[in-house]
């Protein structure tokens, strides 16, 4: 199971298998990462330019083999067990959702090397076809964020909600619902 920098479990083998397009690809095929940023890499802005600024990998594409790919979650509901957010406005209560890293992107294979490492250099690289390491994530609920960072909880488990985040859930739903109702100004405020 691949681990954190600081050698917890990520819940997964393989991180590609779980995460999803490439957050640079947009609708028409192309290449954000290209159109916004060619100041950051411009010798693969400029390969994607001579291609019309089209993804090199395309949306079922090897997202391994692209040096910008990153995967990052904007889903509303835990990966593991399918626990959906429930967010209260105006409130600052701790989310019920979490950003879980599979991969880190480059403060991964820094901390490995012992410092900073030079994307010219194959030899650091596990594979030929990898051009990461990216950043992946998915979002978990808290309860699995825990139970996949202190066991050997996996994302891909058949889990049900802990009974705690049912509560949770329960709870904050109570209070939107309250929101809802209606009453009059002066049940509210009293009357003067």
């Amino acid at each position: 199971m691949e681990r954190t920098p600081d050698g917890t479990p990520v819940g997964v083998d393989d991180p590609y298998a779980v995460a999803g397009v490439c957050d640079h690809l947009t609708d028409d095929g192309r290449c954000r990462f290209a159109l916004d940023r060619a100041g950051d890499d411009p010798e693969f802005a400029a390969a994607r330019r001579r291609d019309g600024y089209a993804c090199h990998v395309g949306e079922d594409g090897s997202w391994r083999a692209c040096p910008h790919y990153r995967s990052t979650t904007a889903s509303r509901e835990c990966a593991r067990c399918g626990l959906p957010e429930v967010r209260m406005a105006h409130d600052d209560a701790r989310p019920m959702l979490e950003e879980h890293h599979l991969m880190y992107g480059d403060a991964a294979r820094e901390s490995e090397a012992g410092g900073a490492v030079d994307p010219d250099d194959s030899s650091e690289l596990d594979d030929l076809d990898d051009a990461g390491p990216h950043e992946i994530t998915v979002a978990l609920c808290r309860w699995c964020h825990a139970k996949v960072h202190k066991s050997f909880a996996r994302i891909d488990d058949e889990a049900s909600p802990d009974p705690e985040a049912l509560a949770e859930r329960e709870s904050r739903r109570s209070r939107e619902q309250d929101e809802f109702g209606f009453s009059a100004a002066s049940e509210r405020y009293g009357e003067e």
